[in-house]
């Protein structure tokens, strides 16, 4: 973006209220003058002000959900799946019902939990155990995972990983037409295994599937890597990977509804992180920490 030298404008105490009875015109033709003469206009002034502001604190009831599958050989380590079931609620009288963020992580888990019960009625039982998690409160600052991090029901040390599912029914304006992409962040943040393991199961199971870095970054301006319930747990040293599909025209907004979920998207999602995951809990090795 270009600098036009934006004036910095300091008003002494002396002409202060005199500046604020100027009207618009006025106002405008003084900084105009004055950046026509010296290129800024800059007065000052010294002065004391009270800020007074109310906030009303109001306790509501609200619960984070589990659902869990006990391993075999290795059940006392386990892998975390989960998605927020939260959205924004209502705003100026219309409904938010958040299709994509995160109905499509929440249907996502549930499907995952649903394939690996199966498979363990089938006799494939996973060696590690696998909780399902779908936190309240991301929408507020993640205080579903936060509280549940604070005071877990698995000990940290004991967590090989957490997958977490946030947004992976819709698609971006990069890739306009294309679905067959998904934004991975925070697979090699940790662990350099996990992130091997997830390009490797690409590979072999997705290849279809392009795995896109763009946002796996601390420092990108985005800040994607703090924004999603993956952190929680990232910053108690749990390995973790993030998949997202990007904001759209709908992000946060009421028309974010089931009619736009692409659910073919979502399917092939679901599978690359079901052999992700699958690969975790039936490995003889856990991912390890850089």
């Amino acid at each position: 973006m270009k600098d036009y030298n934006l004036p910095q404008i300091y008003l002494n105490k002396s002409s202060f209220f005199k500046v604020m009875k100027w009207n618009d015109k006025k106002m405008a033709q003084e900084v105009k003058t004055a950046i026509a003469q010296k290129g800024v206009w800059k007065k000052s002034f010294q002065t004391d002000f009270l800020l007074d502001k109310t906030a009303k604190a109001e306790t509501i009831q609200t619960e984070n959900v589990i659902a869990f599958i006990e391993g075999t050989d290795k059940k006392e380590e386990v892998l975390v799946i989960s998605a927020h079931y939260d959205h924004i609620g209502i705003i100026n009288g219309e409904i938010n019902n958040g299709a994509d963020d995160d109905g499509s992580g929440t249907v996502t888990v549930m499907e995952l939990a649903q394939a690996f019960q199966e498979a363990k009625k089938a006799g494939f039982a996973p060696r590690r155990s696998i909780a399902f998690m779908f936190f309240t409160g991301e929408e507020k600052g993640l205080l579903g995972s936060e509280y549940y991090s604070n005071n877990p029901i698995f000990e940290h040390k004991n967590v090989v990983a957490n997958l977490n599912i946030d947004m992976v029914g819709r698609i971006d304006n990069r890739y306009e037409d294309n679905p067959d992409y998904i934004y991975v962040i925070g697979s090699d943040m940790l662990s350099d295994d996990l992130h091997q393991l997830q390009e490797q199961v690409a590979k072999l199971y997705a290849p279809q599937i392009k795995l896109d870095y763009t946002y796996n970054d601390k420092d990108d301006p985005n800040q994607f890597y703090y924004r999603s319930d993956h952190y929680n747990f990232a910053k108690h040293d749990i390995p973790v990977i993030f998949y997202f599909n990007g904001t759209h025209e709908d992000y946060h907004q009421p028309t974010d509804e089931v009619e736009k979920i692409h659910f073919g998207k979502m399917q092939n999602i679901g599978r690359l992180i079901f052999a992700t995951a699958w690969h975790l809990v039936q490995s003889e090795n856990r991912p390890t920490l850089k």
